[in-house]
């Protein structure tokens, strides 16, 4: 992964020059030029953010952008951001709904290379500790386009048993009671 060189004069993303679209011409991950102008680089959670140990601005762009849907276009609680230096990701922790658990969201450009041993890597040391055991632990990939489009996959170390169907017509089904004698076995 390679680190920005820092923010575009006047933008609020990594250093660049951007096409119409607000993307870099001939290059990749730029957010100049995003919509909005100079706002984001005087809000106090994105100064905040960049005060933190963290060197890809990139990066730390993205946690913003997610930390905007979370909080303003999904209305989650507590949404909070955690540096983690080792590595070199801005995390968030937040509440779908007030009485649910702390989750981790871990926000990424959509031109980062994700190899299985640093998703690996990023569960492992970006994951919450959990209250049961036997319950694996799990982060969930916020995945950020240059338009701030955001796609989240919750990744989880091991497999996770689904939850059984809400329609009371697959519950007697045939198929569904043999998968569950496989899955329970």
């Amino acid at each position: 992964m390679e680190a920005a060189a820092g923010l575009a004069e006047g933008g609020c993303g990594p250093a660049g020059g951007t096409a119409a679209g607000g993307r870099e011409s001939g290059g990749q991950g730029s957010w100049a030029g995003v919509a909005g102008g100079n706002w984001m680089a005087t809000h106090p959670t994105f100064t905040e953010m960049m005060s933190l140990d963290i060197s890809d601005s990139a990066q730390i762009y993205a946690a913003f952008v997610v930390y905007l849907d979370l909080l303003e276009g999904r209305n989650w609680h507590e949404v909070k951001h955690v540096g983690v230096a080792e590595l070199q990701l801005v995390c968030l922790h937040a509440r779908e709904r007030e009485q649910d658990s702390l989750q981790v969201m871990v926000p990424v450009s959509v031109h980062i290379s994700l190899s299985h041993e640093r998703i690996r890597e990023i569960i492992k040391k970006a994951s919450l500790p959990q209250d049961d055991p036997d319950t694996p632990l799990s982060v969930t990939l916020a995945i950020v386009e240059s338009d701030s489009t955001v796609v989240y996959y919750k990744m989880t170390d091991g497999f996770v048993i689904p939850d059984p169907p809400d329609d009371t017509e697959d519950v007697d089904n045939k198929q569904w009671r043999k998968k569950r004698k496989r899955l329970f076995k």
